[in-house]
């Protein structure tokens, strides 16, 4: 594959640096003539000086052939905009975002960014079970459906804790597959089952849908 790398930073060279062990052809594009003297000379002629944002220069690197651009910078807005260029300027198939802001996490889905990556979310995510107030886990995306797979836990004092799954505002698309209590088996939900404290709902619903979906169930 032919992958862009925008951004020469800590993370553009140690991805880039997997990425080449595992054969593919890679290209950085770094705005700091010294990060991309420092890469050439590490990992040979895969850096080029210029702003992963023009149009110009990503035309000049051949942007239209790539199968996927990578935007890593530490700038959310940059990040956003190469990703942008790459998809609807020269149809590179495969665009994936680093977010530093996990606010801007849906906007950048919204958008139609294929993959975002927020090391916030990422570090949460991964420390749930000691992190009780993170609302919402992602599990799967399905990317070519356009829907996710999310767990949503139930905390002591939401008021959804007693209601039944038919009295509450589940967004338009969403369905609740799953539930798991500390008391029960993983089950089914129904339209009947009972919310009770500490369960974790698993869910399919869509990246806009998923702050209406946690509300919803956790009655905020």
């Amino acid at each position: 594959m032919y992958i862009i790398v925008v951004g020469g930073g800590r993370l553009g060279y140690y991805l880039t640096k997997a990425l080449l062990s595992e054969g593919h052809e890679v290209l950085i594009v770094e705005k700091n003539a010294t990060f991309c003297q420092i890469i050439n000379d590490e990992l040979g002629s895969v850096c080029i000086r210029g702003d992963g944002c023009e149009m110009a220069t990503l035309a000049e690197i051949g942007t239209a052939r790539a199968d996927m651009l990578i935007a890593v910078t530490g700038d959310d807005e940059d990040n956003l905009v190469a990703c942008q260029v790459a998809k609807h300027k020269f149809n590179v198939p495969r665009t994936t975002a680093r977010v530093r802001n996990p606010q801007n996490e849906t906007i950048f889905k919204k958008l139609g960014i294929d993959v975002t990556v927020s090391s916030t979310n990422i570090i949460l995510e991964n420390i749930k079970e000691e992190v009780p107030t993170h609302p919402l886990t992602h599990l799967l995306t399905i990317r070519d459906k356009g829907l996710e797979i999310v767990e949503v836990k139930i905390p002591p004092d939401s008021t959804t804790i007693g209601k039944p799954i038919k009295g509450l505002s589940l967004p338009k698309g969403s369905k609740l597959a799953l539930i798991c209590s500390k008391e029960r088996k993983p089950r089914v939900p129904t339209a009947s089952t009972i919310l009770k404290a500490e369960d974790r709902v698993i869910a399919v619903t869509t990246p806009e849908s998923e702050e209406a979906l946690r509300a919803a169930l956790r009655g905020e």
